[in-house]
């Protein structure tokens, strides 16, 4: 499956008190958008909590070019006259049941991700690191290490999270806050490629010794960048 062809646009609010951030992605696969309309819904509840101002994205879908979009997101501040609402054109029970899907097929994605050969209980990862389980749980609230929740599972502790020395990446706990201290987030951003990093993932460039530009990289997209 091809993927989403991503255009990036920069531009200032259309009046005042709003800063926006606009992007375009044309997604002429209704997987692809379904995919990505998560993505994008929980990037917003993400920044939303991050920044405390209310983030908004509208979807269009245009049958004519087969393609759907979701262009801008916005940052808004809390102001007392209230915020419009757009119409979805969507009926709630037909939205309630798209997210309802979407939500479980992000709990089996999550079942998928933490049953990986590569994820090691608390206890494993103790002993790998030649400490105890309660200190691994106090690094990991501290995010000194990633630990992502399993929910049945636990929370499961990446092996390739240690440098060629068998230590945590030294990133890891600037990684954390700038990402909301979301230990998915952390994780999303470990595996996945980024314009800012030359395409790399963010966990090879931490295995090549590039924290500057990793950690530099984490703070563009909480500052809402996208490449």
């Amino acid at each position: 499956m091809a993927a989403p062809k991503r255009i990036n646009h920069s531009g200032t609010a259309s009046h005042a008190g709003v800063a926006a951030l606009s992007f375009t992605t044309k997604l002429p696969a209704q997987a692809d958008f379904k995919k990505v309309l998560l993505e994008r819904y929980q990037e917003a509840i993400a920044r939303s909590r991050k920044i405390g101002h209310r983030v908004s994205f509208r979807v269009e879908v245009d049958p004519a070019a087969d393609a759907q979009t979701i262009t801008p997101v916005e940052e808004q501040p809390i102001a007392s006259d209230g915020f419009p609402v757009e119409d979805t054109g969507m009926p709630d029970a037909e939205l309630e049941a798209a997210l309802a899907r979407a939500r479980a097929r992000g709990h089996k994605r999550v079942a998928e991700i933490v049953a990986g050969e590569e994820m090691l209980s608390a206890e494993a990862f103790a002993r790998l690191l030649g400490t105890s389980r309660v200190t691994v749980n106090a690094r990991r609230q501290s995010g000194q290490v990633l630990g992502i929740d399993g929910a049945k599972r636990g929370f499961r502790f990446p092996v390739w999270q240690l440098d060629k020395d068998g230590r945590p990446f030294k990133a890891l706990p600037g990684l954390h806050a700038m990402l909301g201290n979301s230990a998915w987030a952390v994780y999303r951003f470990l595996v996945s490629r980024h314009g800012a990093l030359d395409g790399r993932t963010g966990l090879r460039a931490l295995q090549q010794g590039d924290d500057a530009s990793v950690l530099a990289a984490a703070e563009g997209m909480a500052r809402g960048d996208f490449d």
